[in-house]
Parts: C-alpha cells; structure tokens; sequence
C-alpha cells in the first residue's frame, strides 16, 4: 500500500530527469541554445546538472521501495 506513491515519485523523477538529459543533448548536438539569453555552455550544464539530479532522485526513491 505505502509503496504506491514512492514509485510514483520515482518514476515521475526518472522520466524528467532521462527527458531533459536527451533533449539537453538534442540541442546542444545541433548547436542550438538550449537556454535563450544565457550562455550556451552554463545553461548545458545547469541543465545537465539538473537532468542528473533528477534521475539520481528518482532512483533513491526506487531504492525505498
């Protein structure tokens, strides 16, 4: 019963985070900003800091389970 909302939580984490991380590749691979108005390599690396985060979070979560 408990279980329910931390795999919820795991899986909402691991999808955003795995979402950003291709897409902060998809555009940085194409020489597209991926922040508009911010320099292009902090606004990769915020952004694949962030995606990092993201799936480290939801794979703790799964390791509550």
């Amino acid at each position: 019963m408990e279980s329910g909302p931390v795999i919820f939580a795991g899986l909402v984490f691991a999808l955003f985070g795995g979402g950003l991380l291709v897409w902060t590749a998809t555009r940085v691979h194409r020489r597209e900003p991926v922040a508009h108005g911010v320099s292009p390599v902090a606004s990769a690396t915020v952004a694949s800091v962030v995606a990092v985060i993201a799936l480290a979070l939801g794979a703790w979560c799964f390791t509550r389970l």
